[in-house]
Parts: structure tokens; C-alpha cells; sequence
């Protein structure tokens, strides 16, 4: 531990991808290595699917990680940027399923090339008091009135929610990550890749332990007609292993053990929650997944990456500055 504290913040940053990367290699080789061994063939037929699952999310693991040590070497600009081309493709990804109708061009215009590029500019200037209202205040109110121009009042209501919510999730939630790079912690300046680490590690811990616990525990879902598997007893278990996790990585953020156990609990919970929702809004899309092969958005499945981090991010980004009172306009 003084080893490591010895080091400099850019020293400690590159160390962090140098174990990630290390990890994801090893768990590559491994799973490369177990799929050479020789199976009966109704075994290798049972395991295939599972197999096909671990691979591709390796896969997206590995994108993640590149994705994050390109965000880290480009700076905090370069960061926003590429979080921004993220809430581009994920935003065109929901549209594109959740159908909305020509005189919808205009507020879509709006939306896409207004209210996502200043979101994401307000947040790269550090301006967190306006970040924060910005697009539930202003970019929903401005949404509607550019709607009504069209005079088309047919399911008006409707209409109008489906892009505000696509907004909300994809745009105003996904802004909060890069946000994390830029928040002024006294003593933490310059190792903002860390907390973003400790965020992702969370959620993501979380996610996997929630789904395990679905397959074991077997209890009687909460919302069945939304999903078969959700279960309050196995959010308790994803929620509380990415609180153990981060109270055990406490010491690569600004927090104290106890502080990192809250704050993990928070985003964990967040993101457990925020996966019911997405199912929610696909079986009222008619979709099983997010960009299935008839989407043409280009950005195929992306959705399903990102969208428990679209919830956990605004939340934890907000108890964080609440509760370590960061300044409003970081320097």
C-alpha cells in the first residue's frame, strides 16, 4: 500500500489498466484453452449457449476496457466526447425501436443535434449546477413546445414521453460517467479514472451477482408479467456484493471504507432497479434486445451494455458531490 501511494497519480492510473487488462488476458486465455478440451456431444450441445454468453460478454468486456483506457488517455475532453458518441448511438437505438411518427422529426432534431450536445458541453466545462437541471428542466419543456409546432395532436402525450424518456435515460444519465473524470475531490485531482473504475466495478459486480442469485434462489418474482426473474431477494444479493466490493476497494477513492460501502450500496441498488425498467420498456417495445437484427441503428445491443449505468451514474455522481459538498462550478 506505500508502494503504491508513492506513485504518482498517472503512474497509478496505468498500473490500474495494467492489472484490468492483465485480468481480461488471463480470463481470455483460460476460456481459449477450456474450449479446446473434448466434450460428449450432448454436453458440448447443453453448454453452448452458455458458452456463447460468456464470450460475448467477454467480448464487451474487452471494448469496455479499450473504450475506458482510450476515455483516460484523451483527458477529461476527450472523455466527454466519446461518452457523448455513446448517448448518440444508444438514443438513436431507442428511437429507432420505440416507433415514433414523422411530425416527431422536429423534436428528434432538437433532441439529438440541441439538447445532447449541450448537455455534454455543460458538463465539459464543469458547470454541474446547470448540468444537473439542464434536461429534466429546460430540454423537457423545450421538447414538447418544438412538438406542438408540428400540429399534429394525435397521441401527443405519448409521443412526447417516449422522447423525453429516451433523453432521460440515454443522454442525461449516460453524461453522468464522464462526469465522475471531472468532480474536484481536495487530495484526489488527477486520479478521476479510479472513482470511475470504482463505479463500473460496482455495477457491474452487482449485475453479476443479482443474476446469479436469480438462477439459485428460485423465489417468486415481484413484476412477473415484466419479468420471471427479478426477485427482491436477489437484489439484496447484488446490492449487497457491490457494496462488499467497493468497501473492499475504498482505498483507490476518496472515501472511507464505510463511505465506499454506502456509496456502492446506492449505485448497486440503482442499477438492479434500473435493469426491471429496461425490461419494462422493452416488453412494451415488443423486443426481446435492445438492437435485435432488424435495427438498423448501427450501434446493435448497445443498450443493453450501458443502460444500468444510464441509472447508477446520476446517482451516484449526485450523493457524492451532496455528501462531500463539491463545489457547484469545479475549478
Amino acid at each position: 500500500m506505500r508502494w503504491l501511494k508513492s506513485l504518482s497519480s498517472s503512474e497509478q492510473v496505468a498500473l490500474l489498466f495494467v492489472v484490468l487488462f492483465g485480468f481480461l488476458a488471463l480470463l481470455t486465455i483460460t476460456l481459449f484453452l477450456h474450449s479446446l478440451r473434448e466434450r460428449p456431444e450432448d454436453v458440448r450441445a447443453g453448454t453452448s449457449r452458455g458458452w456463447a454468453r460468456t464470450r460475448r460478454d467477454l467480448r464487451a468486456a474487452w471494448i469496455g476496457g479499450c473504450l475506458f483506457w482510450m476515455a483516460w488517455i484523451s483527458g477529461p475532453l476527450g472523455a466527454t466526447l466519446l461518452f457523448a458518441v455513446f448517448s448518440f448511438l444508444g438514443l438513436r437505438e431507442f428511437i429507432t425501436l420505440v416507433h415514433t411518427q414523422r411530425s416527431d422529426h422536429r423534436s428528434l432534431i432538437v433532441a439529438f443535434f440541441v439538447l445532447l450536445p449541450a448537455q455534454y458541453l455543460i458538463c465539459g466545462a464543469r458547470f454541474f449546477d446547470l448540468f444537473a437541471i439542464f434536461l429534466p428542466v429546460y430540454g423537457f419543456l423545450v421538447l414538447p413546445m418544438v412538438s406542438a409546432l408540428a400540429d399534429d395532436p394525435q397521441r401527443f402525450l405519448e409521443r412526447n414521453a417516449k422522447i423525453q424518456w429516451g433523453v432521460m435515460l440515454c443522454v442525461y444519465g449516460l453524461s453522468h460517467a464522464p462526469a465522475l473524470l471531472l468532480l474536484d475531490f481536495p487530495g484526489f485531482r488527477g486520479r478521476g479514472a479510479f472513482l470511475l473504475f470504482f463505479f463500473v466495478m460496482v455495477v457491474a459486480t452487482g449485475q453479476i451477482a443479482q443474476e446469479l442469485a436469480r438462477r439459485s434462489l428460485r423465489r417468486r418474482p415481484v413484476a412477473r408479467r415484466i419479468s420471471r426473474s427479478f426477485s427482491m431477494r436477489a437484489w439484496w444479493t447484488g446490492a449487497l456484493t457491490g457494496a462488499l466490493v467497493g468497501a473492499l476497494l475504498y482505498w483507490i477513492t476518496p472515501f472511507k471504507p464505510g463511505q465506499a460501502l454506502v456509496m456502492a450500496f446506492l449505485s448497486a441498488g440503482s442499477a438492479g432497479f434500473g435493469g426491471l425498467v429496461m425490461k419494462a420498456l422493452k416488453r412494451d417495445a415488443g423486443v426481446r434486445y435492445w438492437g435485435n437484427r432488424s435495427s438498423i441503428t448501427g450501434a446493435v445491443g448497445l443498450l443493453d451494455r450501458i443502460a444500468v449505468l444510464c441509472f447508477a451514474a446520476p446517482v451516484f455522481f449526485h450523493s457524492v458531490r451532496w455528501y462531500f459538498e463539491l463545489p457547484m462550478r469545479a475549478p
